[in-house]
């Protein structure tokens, strides 16, 4: 079934990267203030939900954790958490190269920007507490609360630019403004990345399944 899965999921992101990116470079009306520099905007939102996608799945997973005790959701959280690492590692890059031309300034202390630094910060500390335990089952515990509570800062990201005043710019749901063709090449660029991401997830988790394997063969040959 996960073979099946994966097997979808690749032959579904082969067809839809290519379209994504016509869609984004060629259909997509130039933005009239920021010129050309404002299509990152088609990867770097996409990238930022997709982190969410797999910080929301390390959460769940925690959770689910603590209250089975079964070893097989820890390796789902984590999985997870490295592919949240991964697309917000490129939402904070992406960005940067975006704010650049616009803003004069590779960083800028914005609301959204250090939410979304602190949201990076906590899931790379949530992979330094897993090196602090060799007992297994201690590190699935204390990386699951952190995991838990890490994801708190997943609404604040969203939300940063309506709760404090902030020069991101925003979408029609945050009270800014987007033209129907950019809403639809947007919504697109949104699945296609999702299913990138799922994808990534599937090949990791299947890795890591192995790995946990010829861990397990290794300890009971040293026995």
């Amino acid at each position: 079934m996960q073979r099946r899965l994966t097997t979808a999921l690749f032959i579904a992101v082969l067809v839809m990267l290519p379209i994504d990116f016509y869609l984004i470079f060629k259909v997509a009306p130039t933005e009239r203030i920021m010129g050309d520099v404002q299509r990152i905007f088609y990867l770097h939102v996409p990238m930022a939900f997709s982190a969410y996608m797999g910080f929301a799945v390390v959460c769940f997973a925690s959770v689910m954790f603590l209250f089975k005790k079964d070893l097989r959701w820890d390796t789902i959280a984590y999985t997870a958490a490295e592919i949240g690492v991964l697309f917000s590692t490129l939402v904070l890059i992406s960005g940067a190269f975006w704010a650049r031309p616009i803003w004069g300034v590779w960083w800028s202390w914005d609301p959204r920007l250090m939410t979304m630094l602190m949201l990076w910060f906590i899931y790379m500390g949530y992979f330094i507490l897993r090196k602090g335990f060799s007992d297994r089952v201690k590190r699935a515990r204390y990386s699951a609360i952190l995991g838990i509570i890490g994801f708190i800062d997943v609404p604040i990201v969203r939300l940063a630019t309506k709760w404090w005043r902030s020069i991101h710019p925003r979408l029609k749901s945050e009270g800014g403004g987007l033209d129907p063709v950019m809403l639809k090449v947007l919504i697109f660029s949104m699945f296609t990345f999702m299913a990138f991401a799922l994808l990534l997830y599937m090949f990791r988790l299947g890795v890591a399944r192995n790995e946990e394997k010829v861990e397990l063969l290794m300890h009971k040959m040293e026995d």
